[in-house]
């Protein structure tokens, strides 16, 4: 039985062109040294698909009731080496306040994993800035393990911050 008080789950779909307002404004909104390298967003803002981000590359989790987007994950080749064709890398992951603590980023991943395996991947990758626990400790959850550390890798907030990488299996 549902519980009348939760809000139903969000559905998740390819983004769209006219995606491209909202999910720079859930790009911004969702901006923390948690997880981001580089400066906080300032007007004027850029548009959120360019050349290097495509509406092809992201699936977004959009509200049952009102259909505002909630959350984005982007799903992008990590290098365009025809060797390494086979390994696609989560590139960016975001849920907007309002919508945490309801399972929304670990629907997204499990929709980049079923993306990866429609197109065609046989390893799924991200990497994740050391200090950020609750999403290492997530992305474990879900099947992702550590297969490397560059240490001090990012300079944040006055202190040198790992870069994690994790990877898994599409299959497994």
């Amino acid at each position: 039985m549902s519980d009348p008080a939760r809000p139903a789950a969000p559905s998740i779909r390819p983004a769209v062109l006219a995606d491209d307002e909202a999910l720079g404004r859930l790009d911004r909104d969702t901006w923390s040294p948690l997880h981001a390298v580089t400066p906080m967003p300032e007007p004027p803002y850029e548009a959120y698909f360019d050349v290097n981000h495509r509406p092809e590359d992201v699936l977004v989790a959009q509200d049952a009731a009102g259909g505002a987007l909630c959350g984005y994950v982007r799903l992008v080749h990590p290098t365009p080496l025809a060797s390494n064709a086979h390994v696609l890398q989560i590139n960016g992951l975001a849920v907007a306040e309002h919508a945490r603590g309801r399972g929304v980023a670990r629907l997204l991943l499990r929709a980049a994993r079923a993306e990866a395996d429609r197109r065609g991947a046989r390893r799924i990758t991200l990497r994740v800035l050391g200090h950020n626990a609750p999403a290492r400790a997530l992305y474990a959850s879900e099947g992702f393990a550590v297969e490397g550390v560059l240490p001090g890798e990012f300079f944040l907030d006055g202190r040198y911050v790992d870069d994690v990488l994790m990877g898994r299996p599409v299959d497994g």
